[in-house]
């Protein structure tokens, strides 16, 4: 059984204009996508810039969400790291919070064979007995999961159950779908290809636009499933222009500028992030007018 299907918000992480965490605003965002129908809160992951947490913050928020969503909710934690040592010591301890899985991105930098990135999966899910779900974003990290590794790990390894794809390369996904044989978790890592994946037999997506629009991001997915895809593909073609808008900069900074621009005020990036181009908070704001979520 899948850790969840549908739309799973990664979930900015807040700060304070001194760039500490905000964790009273924190929880305000988790309650808020639960009442707009998000199916789970994926935390410490790209958007939510974990790259730039200290390990001590990055524990603290994954313990703090478990504790405000009360498991109404999955939670699932990104605990990965380029270090496969590291990544153990993240996915344990938030195995100890109470996750209901992990999210473990390839390792950045290292360029691992795929070999290489079948050892280093293979131990971080050993170390713990939650579900793992694999993190393919080569754009990121330089570094593919192709098809047929993914489908050995869920093979192989009892808790690997899924992949979140952001390769962006819907012929891989068609690949890995026909590889997997029911055996892969497949969630969409991209907003603009939230039905292609589900229509090639996706359980969701782990989406940033569910930051700003968690309810129609919700609705792209539950219609798919309850069998209007006709409207569900109406709901994803209306959103290309604010996805497109939320990822005009690097992810996060556009979608934190959005939920500024909606008055939820959760501080700046930390560097080497910064500000949002006046243009492009511009292009922004229009398309999220536009959407109807401003």
């Amino acid at each position: 059984m899948a850790i969840f299907t549908g739309a799973g918000v990664a979930i900015v992480t807040p700060f304070h204009e001194d760039g500490s965490v905000n964790y009273e605003k924190f929880a305000q965002l988790c309650e808020e996508q639960i009442a707009g129908g998000t199916d789970a809160i994926i935390v410490c992951g790209t958007t939510g810039e974990a790259s730039t947490l200290t390990h001590e913050e990055h524990l603290d928020v994954i313990k703090y969400c478990v504790e405000v969503v009360k498991g109404r909710i999955p939670v699932i934690a990104g605990t990965g790291s380029n270090c496969t040592e590291t990544a153990i010591y993240l996915s344990t301890e938030a195995e100890k919070y109470g996750v209901d899985g992990i999210l473990v991105v390839s390792p950045y930098y290292n360029k691992a064979t795929q070999n290489g990135l079948y050892e280093h999966f293979k131990a971080i899910a050993e170390s713990v007995k939650v579900p793992m779900i694999l993190y393919n974003v080569p754009g990121r990290t330089g570094c593919n999961i192709l098809p047929q590794t993914v489908v050995r790990l869920c093979t192989d390894v009892p808790n690997i159950v899924g992949v979140k794809e952001a390769s962006g390369n819907i012929s891989q996904v068609a690949k890995l779908a026909s590889l997997a044989q029911g055996k892969v978790d497949i969630y969409s890592g991209n907003d603009d290809q939230i039905v292609p994946i589900l229509s090639l037999g996706g359980k969701g997506v782990i989406s940033v636009l569910s930051n700003v629009a968690p309810k129609e991001t919700h609705d792209i997915c539950a219609k798919f499933f309850a069998g209007d895809v006709a409207g569900s593909c109406a709901e994803q073609l209306r959103a290309i222009e604010l996805v497109d808008a939320l990822f005009c900069e690097v992810n996060p900074i556009p979608v934190k500028a959005g939920l500024n621009l909606q008055g939820k005020e959760v501080g700046p990036m930390r560097r080497p992030l910064t500000t949002m181009e006046p243009a492009n908070q511009e292009r922004l704001a229009k398309a999220m007018k536009e959407f109807g979520v401003l």
